[in-house]
Parts: structure tokens; C-alpha cells; sequence
């Protein structure tokens, strides 16, 4: 469409030039929720030429308050979020290109993924995701834009290794954040605003306008109207693990062997297999077969009760069991079912 972009590039900042790099451009959203579709959507409609979405989740109706790109139908089949965000995706823009990593992401994976990258988008619930990703940032090198939001508040910044200080530089001031949107809501405005602003960092600097950058950390209420930012230049730690003269990147370290874990605000526990364990599909259905259990299977995943407990197994092995917070139970419950 020959004019698709053009009131886009009549904006002088970005122009024809900021138009072409933005075309040649690939950005990584981890989280593919609420900012994730909001960013994913901003950015596919300004004419990124790839984006690559991970996310580890699947569509439920308590999503389509906020989630832009999920439908009715998304939830009620469970459609992983990924699957159904490049649909949408693809319906409003063929020719982008689209990776999708349906995944709990971890140290390796993200590093995997981020190789190539020009920029990364946190579209996470949670600081161990963020120090992930602000630990390959600074290992690679690519610049990542911050995003939180819960309640009716927000914030966001852009980190940008040998620029600004890290995440972890921040860890120790920043207040401890003990409401989620499980427990205190989220308003779709919220959403939007941190996504806009997360969005408009990430065209300043794929667009090469990296000087038009915000340089403060942005913390806003929508709902109260107030809005404050705060310098930051003077947090860089010279000891950091990440971004000090020695790092380490502490994040990145796997724990080898099976992986227990509760989601954050879920009340599910979530089982990752060690490597030399292939569970699929095919074993799940096995396993609900012996237990007389029905089940649903999709291209994706298993579903079946277990125990009075709704378990998905995901083709790659990863489980969840739902409506558990005790991950000694999810441990007794994994062995159980699979040995």
C-alpha cells in the first residue's frame, strides 16, 4: 500500500529515512498480555519489519478487558496468547515478519532470541522476568524499555547499556510492590499509556532519534491525574553484577534440573522438566486416559483434571496446575502423574 506510512513520514523525525530503518527493524516483546498486545499492535501498524513475541500463557475471558488483540473465541478455545496475537497481527499487516516462542522464558532462551535483536520490550508482571531481560540487554548490548502497570498507575523508562544505569541499579529504591492486578485490578487506560509511552521509546530509537529519548523514569496515575518523573543518572552502581566493571549477569544462571515455581498472582503451579525429560502432548492424554479423567486436547496442549486440579501439559512438557499455591503439592502432584 503505497501510502500507507505517509502521515507517518511527515512527521519530520522520523521521515522516509526513520520509515526505512524502521522497516529493516526487529524488536522482542517478552509478555504478550496487556502492554505486550497493546506495543505488538502500535508497532506492527507503524511498519516494523519483524517482532518476535514470547509468552508462556494462553487467552482466558478475564483478559479481554485489556488485551487488545484477543476475541471471544481466543478465550474460549485457550488459545495461547502468541498463536493468537500474530493472527491479529497478520490480519492487520501481512507482510510482517512474526516469531512466536510459546515458552516460560529463562536465562538461555531470552539470550537465544535477543541475538539479532535491535531492541527489547518488557511487557512482564514480574522483577525476575526484568532482571532476565536487563541482563542480556547489558551481555548484548541492546537497549530495553521498561514497563509496569497495575491499578489505575504505571511506569516506564528506557535503559540503554553504557548510557543509563541497569535495572539492578534501581532494585534497592525501588518501593516493594505488593499489589497485582490479581489483587488490586488494572483499568485498560493504565495499559495504554504505558504502552504509548513505551512504544514511542522504542520508535525514537529504532527511527535513530535516540537524543529525543526520555533520560527520567515516568510514574503516572491515571486516575488521580498525577504524574512525576525522577532522575536516575546518579543510581549506576560501579559494583553492579550487571552493568559494573565486572559482571556477571547473575539472572542468566539456570538452575539445572526439574523447575518448581508459583505464577505470580495465578494460584498455579508451574513444573518445567529437566532437560533430558521429554514429556508431550501424547503423554498427557495417556495420563488422563489411566486416571478415567476427560480431557481437551489442542494443537498446543493437554487439559485434564488430576487430583481435583486443572492440569495443562504443554507440547514441549511444561506444566500447570491450576488453583495451587503449594509448590510442594505441585511437586507431589508431577510425580504422581508422570513418574
Amino acid at each position: 500500500m503505497e501510502n500507507r506510512y505517509s502521515r507517518q513520514t511527515l512527521f519530520q523525525p522520523i521521515g522516509t529515512l526513520g520509515q526505512r530503518q524502521l522497516s529493516n527493524a526487529h524488536a522482542v516483546i517478552i509478555g504478550c498480555g496487556a502492554l505486550g498486545s497493546s506495543i505488538s499492535e502500535t508497532l506492527v501498524r507503524a511498519g516494523i519489519g519483524k517482532i518476535t513475541l514470547a509468552d508462556r500463557d494462553y487467552v482466558e475471558a478475564s483478559n479481554l478487558q485489556r488485551q487488545q488483540l484477543f476475541v471471544e473465541a481466543d478465550a474460549k478455545n485457550s488459545v495461547p496468547k502468541v498463536v493468537a496475537a500474530a493472527r491479529r497481527l497478520h490480519a492487520i499487516r501481512e507482510d510482517v515478519d512474526i516469531t512466536t516462542v510459546l515458552d516460560h522464558i529463562d536465562g538461555p532462551l531470552l539470550e537465544e532470541i535477543a541475538v539479532g535483536a535491535d531492541i527489547l520490550l518488557d511487557a512482564t508482571d514480574n522483577f525476575e522476568t526484568r532482571l532476565l531481560i536487563n541482563d542480556v540487554a547489558w551481555k548484548l548490548n541492546i537497549p530495553w524499555v521498561y514497563g509496569a502497570v497495575v491499578s489505575s498507575s504505571g511506569s516506564v523508562f528506557p535503559f540503554i547499556p553504557s548510557k543509563t544505569p541497569c535495572f539492578r541499579c534501581l532494585l534497592p529504591v525501588m518501593p516493594a510492590v505488593n499489589e497485582t492486578c490479581d489483587t488490586v485490578g488494572i483499568i485498560a487506560p493504565a495499559v495504554q499509556i504505558s504502552a504509548a509511552h513505551q512504544s514511542a521509546e522504542a520508535m525514537k530509537w529504532l527511527t535513530g532519534n535516540e537524543e529525543a529519548m526520555r533520560t527520567k523514569l515516568l510514574h503516572f496515575d491515571v486516575w488521580n491525574n498525577t504524574s512525576v518523573e525522577a532522575g536516575i543518572s546518579r543510581m549506576k552502581n560501579p559494583q553492579c553484577e550487571t552493568c559494573g566493571e565486572h559482571p556477571t549477569y547473575p539472572a542468566l544462571h539456570q538452575a539445572a534440573g526439574t523447575q518448581y515455581a508459583v505464577l505470580c498472582g495465578r494460584d498455579t503451579v508451574q513444573i518445567i522438566p529437566d532437560a533430558g525429560r521429554n514429556l508431550t502432548v501424547a503423554d498427557g492424554v495417556k495420563v488422563a486416559q489411566q486416571l478415567g479423567s476427560k480431557y481437551r486436547e489442542t494443537p498446543f496442549f493437554v487439559e485434564f483434571q488430576a487430583e481435583g486440579y486443572r492440569c495443562i501439559l504443554f507440547g514441549n512438557g511444561r506444566l500447570l496446575i491450576h488453583g495451587l499455591k503449594d509448590m510442594r503439592e505441585g511437586r507431589k502432584i508431577y510425580h504422581s502423574l508422570f513418574g
